[in-house]
C-alpha cells in the first residue's frame, strides 16, 4: 500500500488497532460538483432477505469535484483519496480493515477509464481488498433500488445521464457526454440556453425575457454585456448550472422564453431514458412491461408551479406506461457502499 503523492494523509492509520469487527465498506458517489465518501460495517444482519433501517453508517466525508475529464487525472485522484481516508479516519478503521471499495465517479466512461482507477485503487489498498469502479449513474442507481442493478437510473444535476441495466446484466447509456457535446436537460444545459436567451435578446436576435432581469440581478449584473466577462472568468459547469433556480422561479412567473427552455429540457430527459429502456427491452416486447426508473438530482425536485421530473415521466409513460418512478431513500454514496457489500457477500458464499 501507498500514497499517490498526498504525503501523510493515511498517518492516523498508526493509531487505529489493525483489528476490525467484521471490517468495513467504502462507497464513494463522485459527481462534477462534489463527492461523497461513507464507510459501513461489512457485519450487517439481514433478516428475510431486508437489511436493517436505517443503515448503518459509521462515517461521512465530503470533498469537491472528482471528475477527471473536469479537473484532470492528478487532481482527481488526489481528492479521491482524501476524501477515502478522511471518512476511514472518522470511522476509526484503517485500509487494513477494508473489505470491498466502489467508487462511482462521473467522467468513467470506458472500460480503460475503469482499468486504470482501479490499477490506481490497487496501490492504496491491500490485496484482498475487492475493487469496483463504475460511472457515479450506477451508485445512484443502487441508492433506489438499494444495491440491486436492474431497470434505469436518470440523473439531471449539474450534468446528465441516463443508464440502465437488464435481467441479463447487459446496460446501456445516453446522455452523458458533458456539456461541449449537449448534455441536454442537464443544469448547465438549462442555464446555458437561459444565458444564451438573454444574450440574444440583448442583441435583438431573439423575443425579450424576464431572464434578462433575473439573472443579472441574482449575479449582481449592471448589464447584458457583462455576461460574458462573468461566463468565461470561471465557465466551471457547476457555476454555470447553480442558475437554474433563476430559470424556474423565472417560468414559474409566466416567462415564456424561460418555460420553453424548461420544456425543451424535459423531452430531452425523457428520450435519454427512452433510448436506454428501447436498447434494453426493458419493457418487454409489447413494450408494456414495468420497469424501475430512479430519479436522482436537483433538476428532477419539484418547485411550487414546475416540477421537471414530473414532465419527464408524463413523456415517458406516453410510449412506456410501465415506468415506475422512483425517490430514492438513501444517497447515492450509500448505493455504492451496497454495491461493494454485495460483491463481497457473494464473493463470500461461493
Amino acid at each position: 500500500m501507498k500514497s499517490y503523492g498526498n504525503g501523510g494523509i493515511w498517518d492516523f492509520e498508526a493509531k487505529i488497532p489493525v483489528d476490525g469487527d467484521g471490517g468495513v465498506i467504502l462507497g464513494l458517489d463522485g459527481g462534477t460538483t462534489s463527492t461523497v465518501c461513507v464507510c459501513m460495517p461489512a457485519a450487517m444482519p439481514v433478516v428475510a432477505g431486508r437489511l436493517p433501517e436505517p443503515l448503518p453508517i459509521l462515517s461521512r466525508a465530503i470533498a469537491g469535484c472528482t471528475n477527471h475529464n473536469s479537473i484532470g487525472e492528478n487532481a482527481a485522484r488526489e481528492t479521491l483519496e482524501k476524501v477515502m481516508a478522511q471518512a476511514l479516519s472518522d470511522a476509526h478503521a484503517s485500509r487494513s480493515v477494508v473489505r470491498a471499495v466502489c467508487l462511482a465517479v462521473s467522467g468513467v466512461n470506458h472500460p480503460s477509464d475503469q482499468e486504470r482507477i482501479q490499477d490506481w485503487l490497487r496501490a492504496i489498498f491491500p490485496s484482498h481488498v475487492k475493487l469496483l469502479v463504475e460511472n457515479d449513474a450506477v451508485a445512484a442507481m443502487a441508492s433506489g433500488t438499494m444495491g440491486k442493478l436492474h431497470g434505469c437510473v436518470l440523473i439531471a444535476g449539474t450534468g446528465t445521464i441516463a443508464y440502465g441495466y437488464n435481467e441479463d446484466g447487459r446496460k446501456a447509456r445516453a446522455a452523458g457526454a458533458g456539456p461541449i457535446l449537449g448534455d441536454w436537460g442537464s443544469g448547465y444545459g438549462i442555464a446555458a440556453q437561459a444565458l444564451t436567451a438573454i444574450v440574444r435578446a440583448h442583441d435583438g436576435r431573439g423575443p425579450q425575457t424576464k431572464l434578462t432581469y433575473n439573472i443579472l440581478k441574482s449575479l449582481d449584473l449592471a448589464s447584458p454585456d457583462e455576461l460574458i466577462g462573468w461566463t468565461y472568468a470561471d465557465p466551471s459547469w457547476a457555476r454555470i448550472a447553480a442558475l437554474v433556480p433563476v430559470v424556474v422561479s423565472s417560468a414559474e412567473d409566466g416567462d415564456e422564453v424561460a418555460n420553453k427552455i424548461l420544456h425543451h429540457s424535459a423531452l430531452e430527459l425523457a428520450d435519454s431514458v427512452k433510448a436506454v429502456v428501447q436498447r434494453l427491452s426493458l419493457c418487454g416486447e409489447d413494450g408494456k412491461g414495468s420497469f424501475p426508473l430512479v430519479m436522482v438530482g436537483g433538476v428532477l425536485e419539484g418547485n411550487k408551479g414546475w416540477d421537471i421530473g414530473k414532465e419527464v415521466v408524463n413523456h415517458i409513460s406516453k410510449v412506456y406506461p410501465g415506468v415506475q418512478p422512483i425517490q430514492p431513500k438513501v444517497e447515492p454514496a450509500v448505493g455504492a457502499a451496497l454495491l461493494a457489500w454485495n460483491c463481497f457477500m457473494e464473493e463470500l458464499t461461493n
